[in-house]
């Protein structure tokens, strides 16, 4: 019975770390690889905090929907932050490795924040549909405490989600010989793969999150803008139904932004075996990188109030 039991004790494995890599095939240019990629989580993080600033700033800006911005530009720095450090000490100092705890604290803010922008984006489908098609409730259908509990349940339902990952794969046993990741940071999709053992349960469970958060969003999204524009085309002069639309070219790129990525992440890590690691890797850093760049130039420019405000919190801080 002893021998038994010191027998289970010694074949369970778990790395003390895992050993990552920055953009495989391409190590010796990682330190020029890594200015492009400062470049844009500065572009980020700036752009981002500069969107919270001017919201927060600007009296006439508390609305529902640059309040959704906001909740959008937090998410963006949260994502942002998630991957900076480990994919900046990967390009710049070559340090490698991360600890299989850390890993999986990473792996869960990483995709906790994932669902919260989704999240979000549906929230600000929902708040363009009410603002088109029944303008005159607008005010009084998304009160403050409306999307205070929006916020809530966006951040409830991405913690609820996510919290199993990390439990589960802590339970599985490794190989020793596997602790080499695909990326400069953790996903639960590569992590799992390093498991000497039977992964149809995080597999099953993997599957569930998308379809439930990003899948349902996503598709929710869709029906959004379907009304919306069943709508717009009952409006009679084409100037109104121009200016309707308008309001939402900027959430229907930041949508795209998001979601295409997503979906070739997903496809990737599902049919995309056989293609070379560097495309895992740029597809990685794309999903992860692009969007948090991309949307504060979105807004910026389809959003004169918020550029307004963006440029007024820089003139003040240059002032000071």
């Amino acid at each position: 019975m002893l021998l038994s039991q010191s027998y289970v004790n010694i074949s369970f494995f778990q790395p003390p770390a895992f050993l990552m890599i920055g953009i495989p095939g391409l190590e010796d240019f990682h330190g020029w690889i890594s200015i492009p990629f400062s470049s844009m989580y500065t572009v980020a993080l700036t752009g981002n905090c500069l969107i919270l600033l001017a919201v927060r700033r600007t009296p006439s800006l508390h609305q529902p929907m640059y309040y959704f911005l906001s909740m959008l530009a937090l998410s963006d720095v949260g994502l942002t932050l998630s991957t900076l450090p480990t994919t900046l000490a990967v390009l710049w100092f070559d340090h490698r490795l991360i600890g299989f705890n850390t890993c999986l604290v990473q792996m869960f803010f990483l995709h906790s924040f994932s669902v919260v922008e989704s999240s979000v984006l549906l929230a600000m489908s929902f708040d363009r549909f009410v603002a088109i098609s029944n303008p005159l409730r607008y005010a009084t259908v998304l009160t403050n405490n409306v999307i205070i509990k929006i916020g809530m349940a966006i951040v409830a339902r991405a913690t609820l989600s996510l919290l199993p990952g990390p439990f589960l794969l802590k339970r599985l046993n490794y190989c020793p010989g596997k602790i080499l990741l695909s990326h400069s940071f953790c996903f639960h999709a590569d992590v799992m793969k390093r498991a000497c053992a039977d992964i149809t349960v995080n597999i099953l469970y993997g599957l569930y999150v998308v379809l439930s958060t990003v899948g349902v969003d996503s598709l929710l999204i869709v029906l959004s803008y379907t009304l919306i524009l069943h709508t717009v085309m009952g409006l009679a002069s084409p100037r109104e139904r121009a200016r309707a639309l308008n309001t939402c070219v900027s959430h229907i790129l930041a949508v795209l932004v998001f979601y295409i990525p997503v979906i070739g992440v997903s496809m990737i890590h599902r049919f995309g075996r056989h293609l070379p690691h560097i495309v895992h890797a740029l597809v990685a850093y794309v999903y992860l990188v692009v969007p948090p760049v991309l949307n504060p130039v979105i807004y910026s420019v389809k959003s004169k109030p918020i550029r307004g405000a963006m440029l007024r919190v820089l003139r003040k801080r240059d002032q000071s």
